[in-house]
């Protein structure tokens, strides 16, 4: 093992793998009678795991020890729910490593290292291949496609804390860690109803406007500003596609009501993060000839989303239009004051739309077999019913 990786290991150990024993502990000794004694009892069962199989007994051996030993647990519903308990328990010790491998991400991992942005861009400096690079990226797009399913990600809730958790643990802030804890250990993982497609696109449009969308803009923004000109309007060099909602051959729950209501949940979730930025970069650009334009760009936002059959005209290249007369502003009057704000959004314009995510309609096979063999038994009509297929098709276009 080189330099690098042995550093890289014991970063982790370091800031990963002691602080979740030193969290874990907290975790353990939580105010809530039923965490507090699934814990203390998790560990006891740890402990009985390891010594029965160093015995070789089975693990229905194993665990009839166990309850022995240490419960008075005789009913089969008892001990169920106390293994149940234990699936719960160990669920929030997850999403507790998670929040710390996210808040020690950056210093685990080489930033700058082969496969980063920023490798690729010495790579590109060092053998003086800026032109290549621009060319390549006038076809070049990565498309990424959300799929999910519901044992796949946490609510949005879990998603919160994790969040937060993440960030107070990144700042070792002691008091906001145990609230997070005690808010995780009373929070469900799971509705007591199956979630429905558009639950499950819900779930994961939040990764859309909490991941996807900041990350993207500053992958946009790191590309031009390195190397200006390279990422043309027209090719933004990421695209999103999005299951949820319109698979129906992967869930036969999909109805056309469900995929109307996903995409309009789609183009309501950019539309929002578009205005809270905008919100955000009205406290920096607060000049003369801006703050007009940013009123109306945010008015013309809030009435698309907050307020029913207030939906405006509002269009991509609208956007851009009004983003664009700012830059302009900024340039021209204002000496470039916070111009990258601008172009930041602008990026993310270039890339989401209006749509947020383009998104994948899978029809369900057996309505592909009934089509066919209805035209399979109606040979005669099936030249003109496809001729008026294309009649009607070229009217809605």
């Amino acid at each position: 093992m080189d330099h690098q990786s042995t550093r890289g290991l014991q970063q982790f150990k370091n800031l990963v793998g002691i602080k979740f024993q030193l969290y874990n502990s907290l975790f353990t000794s939580l105010p809530f009678h039923r965490i507090e004694k699934t814990g203390i009892l998790l560990s006891l069962l740890l402990n009985n795991c390891e010594e029965g199989y160093k015995k070789k007994q089975s693990p229905q051996e194993i665990i009839e020890d166990f309850f022995s030993k240490h419960t008075t647990y005789r009913l089969p519903q008892e001990r169920l729910d106390l293994l149940f308990r234990f699936i719960q328990y160990i669920e929030r010790q997850v999403v507790l490593f998670d929040a710390l491998e996210d808040a020690s991400f950056k210093a685990v991992n080489d930033l700058g290292g082969v496969g980063t942005l920023k490798h690729l861009e010495s790579e590109v400096l060092q053998n003086n291949k800026q032109e290549e690079l621009k060319n390549k990226l006038k076809k070049f797009a990565v498309s990424l496609v959300l799929t999910a399913h519901p044992t796949q990600f946490y609510p949005g809730s879990v998603l919160g804390i994790i969040n937060d958790l993440s960030n107070a643990l990144a700042e070792n802030n002691a008091v906001l860690i145990n609230m997070y804890l005690q808010q995780l250990g009373k929070t469900p993982f799971f509705k007591k109803q199956k979630p429905t497609p558009y639950d499950e696109a819900m779930n994961l449009i939040w990764y859309l406007e909490n991941i996807f969308y900041p990350a993207a803009g500053r992958i946009i923004s790191f590309l031009k500003t390195q190397f200006p000109d390279s990422v043309s309007e027209h090719n933004p060099i990421i695209k999103m596609g999005f299951w949820p909602g319109g698979d129906r051959d992967g869930n036969p729950f999909v109805t056309a009501d469900i995929t109307l209501k996903v995409a309009d949940a789609l183009r309501g979730g950019i539309i929002k993060s578009y205005y809270l930025e905008i919100r955000k970069i009205k406290r920096r650009l607060t000049f003369e000839g801006v703050d007009v334009i940013l009123n109306e760009l945010e008015n013309d936002l809030y009435d698309n989303i907050f307020i029913p059959g207030q939906r405006t005209q509002l269009s991509k290249q609208g956007i851009l239009n009004s983003l664009n007369t700012i830059k302009e502003i900024i340039i021209y009057k204002h000496n470039n004051l916070f111009l990258h704000l601008i172009d930041n959004l602008i990026n993310k314009v270039h890339v989401f739309g209006l749509h947020f995510a383009s998104l994948d309609v899978r029809q369900e096979s057996t309505v592909h077999n009934k089509v066919l063999n209805w035209w399979l038994l109606h040979p005669p009509l099936y030249l003109q019913d496809m001729q008026n297929f294309r009649m009607k098709l070229k009217l809605m276009l």
